[in-house]
C-alpha cells in the first residue's frame, strides 16, 4: 500500500515486518523476513526496519553466523494492548477518549469488554 506520492503510510512497513515475525514459527533472519515481506523492498530497507524495531524493543535478536535472527519481544495481542495504553498515557482528556472509544465498539466487543472488566475487578478484590 502506498500513498498518492508513492510513499508508504507511516508505520506500515514496521507493521508488515511485525506481522511476518508474529506469523513465524521460529526466529527469522533479515533475509527470511525480506523474502516474506516481498514487494519491491530492498534487503537493506528490511534490515534497517529490523534494527529500528530492535532499538524500540519491539523485537529481540541474537547473533547467528554473520547476522542476527529476530523474533517479537511480545505477542501481537500484548503489543496492541500496549499501544492502546500508550494512547491514554498522560492525556488530560482520558474520559473523552475512553467515551469515544466505547461508543465506537461493536455491541459484541462492548459486551466482551464488560465481561473482562468485571473479571478484572473480581481479581483485584482482596
Amino acid at each position: 500500500m502506498t500513498t498518492k506520492d508513492s510513499r508508504r503510510p507511516p508505520g506500515s512497513l514496521e507493521a508488515a515486518v511485525m506481522g511476518v515475525l508474529w506469523a513465524a514459527q521460529a526466529p527469522m533472519t533479515a533475509a527470511e523476513v525480506h523474502r516474506e515481506v516481498g514487494g519491491d523492498l530492498a534487503y537493506n530497507t528490511v534490515q534497517t526496519v529490523l534494527f529500528r524495531l530492535h532499538d524500540k524493543k519491539s523485537v529481540e535478536r541474537h547473533r547467528a553466523g554473520r547476522g542476527h535472527v529476530y523474533w517479537p519481544a511480545r505477542d501481537a495481542a500484548a503489543a496492541a494492548a500496549s499501544l492502546m495504553k500508550e494512547a491514554l498515557a498522560d492525556r488530560a482528556d482520558r474520559h473523552a477518549v475512553l467515551q469515544l472509544f466505547a461508543e465506537s465498539l461493536e455491541k459484541s466487543d462492548a459486551d466482551l469488554l464488560r465481561q473482562l472488566l468485571a473479571g478484572t475487578e473480581q481479581r483485584r478484590r482482596p
